[in-house]
C-alpha cells in the first residue's frame, strides 16, 4: 500500500482536474490523510485518492464560504461534514441545514450551492463523486443559465485563499466542537 502522506490542496479547478486525473494512475490500494490546513479566507480542494469511476477529495471552506448555483451534469457526489456547519439551497431557494457527521447526497443534474455557516471554525468537507473526470463531459458543471461555471472563477465567489498559520483539521488535535 502507498504511504500515508499529507495531501497538499489543489489550488485551481484545473489543478483540481490533473490531481484527481493523475491519482487514477494506480492499480493497489490508496491510503490518505484527512489532515488539511485550515484558513481565514477562501477554500480548498484536495484530491485525496481517485480511480475512473470515483473520486474522494477533502475541501475546506473558511467561515462564509461560498459558491454559486450549479449541477454537474454527468457525477452524483456525496458532501459529509467533517467539521462546522453549513446550508444547502436548492434551485428554487429551499435550504437544508447541515452540522457535523451529517451529509448530503447530490444526484447528477441537480442544482445545488453551499456556504459554511459556523462563525468559529472552517467547514470541513468530504467529497465523494462518481464517475471521475475521465468519464464526464468536458462541461460537466454547468451553472443556472447551462454555461460552465469553472469552480474557481469570480463568478463561483472565489476569494484568494489565505491559511491559517499552524492550524489543521486531522492532525490528531480536536478543533471545534
Amino acid at each position: 500500500m502507498d504511504d500515508t502522506a499529507f495531501p497538499q490542496p489543489s489550488i485551481s479547478a484545473k489543478a483540481i482536474m490533473e490531481d484527481q486525473i493523475a491519482a487514477t494512475n494506480t492499480k493497489a490500494p490508496t491510503t490518505f490523510s484527512l489532515k488539511a490546513q485550515l484558513l481565514d479566507r477562501g477554500r480548498t480542494d484536495t484530491v485525496l485518492a481517485a480511480t475512473e469511476d470515483l473520486s474522494v477529495r477533502l475541501k475546506i471552506y473558511a467561515s462564509g464560504g461560498e459558491n454559486e448555483l450549479h449541477a454537474h451534469v454527468d457525477e452524483d457526489h456525496v458532501f459529509v461534514l467533517l467539521q462546522g456547519s453549513a446550508r444547502f439551497y436548492g434551485p428554487d431557494g429551499e435550504t437544508i441545514d447541515l452540522k457535523a457527521h451529517q451529509g448530503i447526497l447530490m444526484p447528477k443534474g441537480m442544482f445545488y450551492r453551499f456556504h459554511a455557516t459556523s462563525e468559529d471554525e472552517c467547514l470541513v468537507l468530504l467529497r465523494i463523486g462518481t464517475p471521475n473526470f475521465q468519464k464526464q463531459a468536458k462541461d460537466d458543471r454547468l451553472g443556472m443559465n447551462g454555461e460552465p461555471l469553472i469552480s474557481d472563477s469570480e463568478e463561483n465567489r472565489t476569494q484568494p485563499v489565505i491559511f491559517k498559520d499552524g492550524m489543521f483539521f486531522g492532525d490528531g488535535v480536536e478543533v471545534g466542537t
